[in-house]
C-alpha cells in the first residue's frame, strides 16, 4: 500500500514540475522569441503532398 501511494505522489510531483517548467519557458522572453521564430514554419503533412493535388 505504501509503495502505491509513493508512486502516485511521485507522478503528481512530476506533473506539477513539468507544468511549471513548461509555463515558465513559454512565458519567458526567450521562449516567446523561439515560439515566434519557429511558429512561421508550417509543418507539412504527408497528406499535403499526396497524388490528388
Amino acid at each position: 500500500m505504501g509503495i502505491i501511494v509513493y508512486i502516485i505522489s511521485l507522478f503528481i510531483l512530476y506533473l506539477v514540475i513539468e507544468t511549471a517548467v513548461r509555463r515558465g519557458i513559454n512565458s519567458s522572453k526567450i521562449g516567446q522569441l523561439i515560439e515566434d521564430k519557429y511558429e512561421k514554419e508550417e509543418k507539412l503533412s504527408f497528406f499535403d503532398n499526396d497524388l490528388d493535388d
